[in-house]
């Protein structure tokens, strides 16, 4: 396994939309295996293929239960809504309102390609739309309601 480096806005693979993966091959492999690792070190809650330079359908998402892949992940269902702080590894030190689903259920294949859903609320609800936003091109300052100054989260400490 190897550290991925973590693409920063101004990078235009962020902007790009990410194609379907159709091998599900040792490479697929490494490829998840490598982002859970520097998911992991850089102590975010998601990951997506285009955040460390790869164009293809691969989020990683753990919101301290373990790591979740998901491989051509689609939502396929979503209710509520909730509003709160957002960041990503590609933006460090920024932060924005967001306005998500407070209920997701995501589609997707493992690293077989086995079809399964997985289902979540709050923050991992969150962390499912940001991830698969990443894999349209957006970002979530794109969405956001407002970006927040560092000295409103200082002061909310």
């Amino acid at each position: 396994m190897a550290i991925r480096q973590i693409v920063k806005e101004g990078d235009p693979v962020l902007n790009k939309k990410c194609r379907e993966v159709v091998k599900f091959d040792d490479r697929l492999a490494m490829i998840l295996d490598d982002m859970k690792e520097t998911l992991a070190l850089a102590e975010g809650v998601g990951l997506a293929a285009p955040q460390v330079g790869i164009l293809r359908r691969i989020v990683v998402v753990d919101v301290g239960e373990g790591p979740i892949e998901l491989v051509n992940p689609v939502i396929t269902e979503q209710s509520g809504e909730q509003e709160g702080l957002e960041g990503c590894l590609s933006c460090p030190g920024e932060w924005g309102i967001t306005r998500r689903p407070m209920y997701v259920t995501v589609k997707a294949q493992d690293r077989n390609g086995k079809e399964f859903t997985v289902s979540g609320e709050g923050l991992l609800a969150k962390a499912f739309c940001h991830e698969l936003d990443h894999l349209e091109g957006i970002l979530y300052k794109q969405i956001a309601i407002r970006m927040v100054n560092p000295a409103e989260i200082e002061d909310a400490e």
